[in-house]
Parts: C-alpha cells; structure tokens; sequence
C-alpha cells in the first residue's frame, strides 16, 4: 500500500505515576517509532488537565528531537488562539535550525483546555486588537517566508528549511482556509469521525486545491487478539458537553464536564456520553480498514493517534501495526 503512517501521543499520565514517567513514556514511544520506521512524531497540546503531561509541545518537541535522528517531529497542535504568530513562527524557526528538515509545525483553534486556563493564556491579550485564526495563520506564513528585505520584524534564525505547516481541523471551512493559505490539512478523525463530514472536507480540500488530499488522524488501538482489543477500548467513553451559550466540548468524565461548566460560569448543563471512534483489532485488521480508506479517498499519509491506555499497550501497538509492514519508510 502507497501510504505513510505517523503518531500523535498526548502523554497520558497512568494511575499511580508522575508526569515524569508519562513524558518518559512519550520519549520511549519516539524512539521506538523511528526504529520502526513510523515517518511523524507528534505531540499535542493540553492545558491544566492533571492526567496529561504535554501542555508545552514545543518544549517536549525539542527534547524528542535531541533524543532521535531521522523521524520528523512536531506539533498536532499549537492550540494558535493563546499566542502570537511571530513568537510561534521563532520557536519552529529555532527547532527547524537545531534540527533542519524534521520539524513540523501543526496548529489547531480549539482551547486545548478548560475556561480558566483560556482565560489565564490569554489574559496579556488585547481581544479588541487580537487577530482572527485565519490572520494568525497569513502572519505565520510571512515570518516563515525569511524575506530578508521585509520592514517588518524577522523571525530569526532562520533554518535551512523552514518546519512544514499543517493545519489541523474537520470542517468544510478548515478545507477552504488550509487551501488559501497554503497549509496542509490533517482532517481530525479520530475527534470527528462522521462520514459525511469526511467526504464533505475531502472534496473541498481537492476542489480548492487542484486535487490535493488531507493526511487522515484516527485513533488506533492494535493487540494481539481483536477480544483484547475490544475489551480495552470499550473501556474508554467520551463525554459531551452542551452548555446554554450553544458551546459544546468533550470531555473524559463526568466530573470533567461539570468542572468545564463550573468554570464557565454555568450551573445548568447537559452532557452526553458514548465511546470513541478507535480503530481496533489485530494488527491486520487495522491495516484492512486503513486500506480500505486508501483506496476509497486517496490517502497517501494516516497519523495515528494512540489511545489513552498504558505505556506498555500504546507500545505494543505500535510495534504490531510496523509488522503488518504498513507501507512504513524503512
């Protein structure tokens, strides 16, 4: 199969460890996927949640680039609405100069976290003078440009090969502005996984285009016996919150939601749980349905975000899904 697949870690902290020991966990899953020939290492982005330890991926990215060689790492994503374009452009500026030609420079709009921590990134801001998502994503694409005769301020240093950009999302809209401002899309799956909803962001991401298709994010969770696998995903839910402004958000637990609620200043709520959409299974049954999805749109590169479950599983995982020889660069 012609396609690449890649991994995207939030670095859980398991029950009874430190974020110490979940950051170690995220490195050893690095190192291994180059090994394995995974092509991207991703890194998202988390603020004040106490069973994540990666709220500063630019950080971690540096410290997984010092630790490996060949694998492209990044970002999946700076959450763009909390900082300035320029300051964001310096930093990927500067991991692209001390490792040139992997680093990847992911952005997302969402929060990435719950109102009092949106509220406390964001409080040097002036709203009345912040700029919109899509002028942030224009600004970044100046400052990446290295137009040395540009009267505006230079993001120094400048790498021998600016760090990819990548915008992360899973609308129509998402589709259009990827296109306009010359970033690739990662359709988020594994958070939106309609049907519809794909094939709608698909075609308008190839109509703006000329063709073009995005990189597929999809959670993934790969065991030795598809019982196994089953059993460990049905353990996990997803629980949806609807507040009376008409925002809604997931969430992992109840107690999540009425805390999110809380600190937006409502009492009343109303919430929603279901399981995830994970890919599970054996190893062979995954590579069957990212095939198929192959086939079906195009697909040339899946990242896969890996569930929430141990160090030991998320692993596991990854090294059954290189077996299957799923079109991995060696």
């Amino acid at each position: 199969m012609s396609y690449l697949l890649s991994l995207l870690d939030k670095s859980p902290i398991e029950q009874g460890l430190s974020s110490t020991d979940a950051l170690g966990a995220t490195t050893r899953l690095a190192v291994r996927a180059e090994e394995l020939g995974y092509h991207r290492f991703w890194v998202a982005e988390h603020h004040n949640m106490t069973n994540l330890a990666s709220s500063a991926p630019e950080v971690l990215i540096a410290h997984l680039l010092a630790r490996t060689s060949r694998i492209r790492v990044g970002s999946g994503g700076i959450m763009l609405q909390h900082y300035s374009a320029y300051k964001v452009a310096e930093t990927f500026n500067l991991l692209a100069s001390l490792a040139p030609g992997r680093v990847d420079l992911g952005v997302g709009k969402a929060p990435g976290g719950f109102p009092l921590s949106t509220r406390a990134l964001q409080r040097a801001f002036d709203q009345e003078k912040k700029p919109d998502f899509a002028e942030q994503l224009s600004d970044i694409n100046s400052y990446l440009a290295a137009d040395l005769h540009s009267d505006g301020a230079l993001a120094t240093p400048f790498p021998p090969r600016a760090p990819e950009r990548f915008l992360l999302g899973a609308s129509v809209e998402s589709a259009k502005l990827a296109a306009e401002k010359g970033w690739r899309l990662v359709f988020a799956g594994h958070l939106n996984g309609d049907p519809e909803n794909l094939r709608n962001t698909f075609e308008a991401y190839a109509n703006a285009t000329g063709g073009k298709v995005p990189i597929l994010a999809l959670a993934a969770f790969a065991a030795e016996s598809q019982a196994h696998a089953r059993e460990r995903v049905g353990q996990l839910r997803i629980v949806k919150l609807f507040l009376p402004n008409g925002q809604s958000v997931n969430v992992g637990t109840q107690e999540q939601a009425a805390e999110f609620a809380r600190q937006a200043g409502f009492s009343e709520f109303r919430t929603e749980e279901k399981a995830p959409s994970v890919l599970h299974g054996t190893a062979a049954q995954i590579r069957a349905e990212l095939d198929a999805l192959h086939h079906r749109y195009g697909v040339e590169e899946f990242v896969l975000d890996t569930p929430a479950l141990t160090a030991i599983e998320r692993l596991n995982s990854i090294e059954l899904l290189a077996k299957e020889r799923l079109s991995l660069v060696a």
